[in-house]
């Protein structure tokens, strides 16, 4: 009995160990992840004088979190922040909003639908996810120049509007895995195509739906390749690239404001994230079940 009790008590204290080992590490592993969010939060209450003397410490040794925000709020060049956040916004939204929507009848046809080369189309766009985004910025200019799109905020919605190959993939497998008896049901109701999808079929594949509408608009908020080409005016500057301007190698470098309106752009970001997270999950997880 002795023995047996001995056992158990080591089998418990190998258990604990492992245990608090495994969320030590859990732990140092989550803040060296979160650390650069933190030093970015850290680095926007630091003054411009020391932010650099004590670079890897999260506490500034000078507060100056007032004149930071203040100078950051102020904009650049004449143009205040709120109007490069009032630009990202409006682009994001309205992207993700057609984005989503395009990819969701795309979807819906490519899985659905009986035509002739669906299995062709489908292919076709799926291949189009090998192609860098950067190589069709050069065409996507020519056409928008030639409509005299350039410098509007249309240049950078449009782009968006026609889907995107991973959207369109990921609501595939969600339709996929829902039975046809569903269509052949609505049908017999007196459905038509597009009262099945939006009345039957949509609420069935919400969880693809959000999903596709948090990874849009992220990379939307994000995107600072395509402003910077298709953009000339600084009224009509996005958040990324207006944050660029906060660095200049000829005066005045504005690291505090930088920081600070950095912290400022991440909000949308983080907020949005809190909101879906759940449907985010649910997502991938269920698109992995069906595929």
């Amino acid at each position: 009995m002795s023995l047996r009790r001995g056992e158990k008590l080591r089998r418990k204290t190998k258990k604990k160990i492992n245990s608090v080992l495994f969320h030590a590490g859990a732990c140092a592993l989550g803040f060296l992840m979160i650390y650069p969010l933190l030093w970015l939060l850290a680095s926007s209450f630091k003054s411009n004088e020391t932010m650099f003397l004590d670079t890897y410490s999260l506490i500034p040794k000078v507060w100056d979190a007032a004149t930071n925000y203040g100078s950051g709020f102020a904009g650049i060049g004449g143009v205040k922040f709120a109007t490069f956040f009032m630009n990202s916004l409006v682009v994001t939204v309205v992207g993700t909003l057609g984005c989503v929507f395009s990819s969701l009848l795309a979807a819906y046809a490519l899985s659905r639908l009986k035509f002739k080369f669906s299995g062709f189309w489908f292919g076709c766009v799926m291949m189009t996810m090998m192609i860098p985004p950067q190589v069709m910025v050069v065409p996507q200019y020519i056409i928008l120049k030639k409509l005299h799109l350039i410098d509007t905020r249309t240049a950078l919605v449009l782009p968006w509007i026609f889907g995107g190959a991973f959207f369109i993939f990921l609501m595939v497998q969600f339709f996929l895995g829902i039975p046809r008896e569903l269509d052949e049901a609505a049908e017999i109701d007196g459905c038509g195509k597009i009262r099945t999808l939006f009345l039957i079929l949509v609420p069935v594949v919400k969880p693809a739906i959000i999903t596709s509408s948090i990874f849009a608009f992220y990379w939307i908020w994000q995107d600072f390749f395509q402003p910077l080409i298709f953009m000339n005016s600084v009224d009509r500057f996005t958040i990324p690239l207006a944050l660029n301007m906060y660095l200049d190698p000829n005066s005045y470098n504005n690291y505090g404001g930088l920081f600070a309106m950095s912290v400022i752009s991440l909000l949308p970001v983080i907020i949005f994230f809190i909101f879906f997270q759940r449907y985010l999950v649910d997502g991938i997880a269920m698109d992995g079940i069906k595929g």
